[in-house]
């Protein structure tokens, strides 16, 4: 439960970031920043890094009191995690993203962007495969990563360009189908064994 493996948090790591999806959501931190919806990168990180850890443990609690097992919500979040990856491989839109109002920080940028139903759902799914240590631990980085890219978007909107962010939206999105058919491949086996 708590020991750590390199591959393990490497893989955390990716499905994390693809799902967060930072760098793919810089258009939309630069649209708020245009329209003076200002938020906070420390505030977004830290308070979605709770929400986060929050769900990580007491989501499994959650799932009892609706007599849920984690290798079942492991297949419904794969589901999901499917449906992102091919919204990111392929550039439709399946979740719309409403309800935006005046504080930034909270809505929209902690919830649904930074911690949202993809984020609770992979955190839950990745319990089933991998070391709680190694799934923190790549949510600690993630948030690491998202407070640095928050606080320098157009920087890193200028670095990776409008090109790269779309290259690195679909090569995570590639990446996030792949681990979501791992996911329901070794849970829906074990539902049915």
């Amino acid at each position: 439960m708590w020991t750590f493996d390199l591959q393990g948090f490497i893989s955390a790591f990716i499905v994390l970031f693809a799902i967060i999806d930072v760098t793919g959501s810089l258009p939309v931190f630069v649209d708020l920043q245009t329209k003076n919806k200002n938020f906070s990168p420390l505030k977004a990180s830290f308070f979605s890094l709770l929400i986060l850890l929050g769900f990580f443990f007491i989501g499994e609690g959650i799932l009892r009191l609706f007599n849920i097992d984690v290798s079942s919500f492991a297949v419904a979040g794969a589901i999901v995690l499917f449906v992102i990856g091919c919204e990111m491989t392929f550039g439709v839109e399946i979740f719309k993203m409403d309800g935006q109002s005046d504080n930034a920080t909270i809505i929209p940028v902690i919830f649904p962007m930074l911690a949202g139903p993809g984020a609770f759902t992979a955190l839950l799914s990745l319990k089933a495969e991998y070391s709680w240590l190694d799934i923190i631990l790549a949510l600690v980085l993630n948030m690491l990563i998202v407070y640095m890219v928050l606080r320098k978007v157009y920087l890193v909107e200028k670095l990776i360009g409008k090109g790269g962010i779309f290259v690195l939206r679909k090569f995570f999105g590639v990446i996030l189908l792949a681990i979501a058919m791992k996911l329901f491949v070794t849970n829906i086996s074990l539902i049915l064994n």
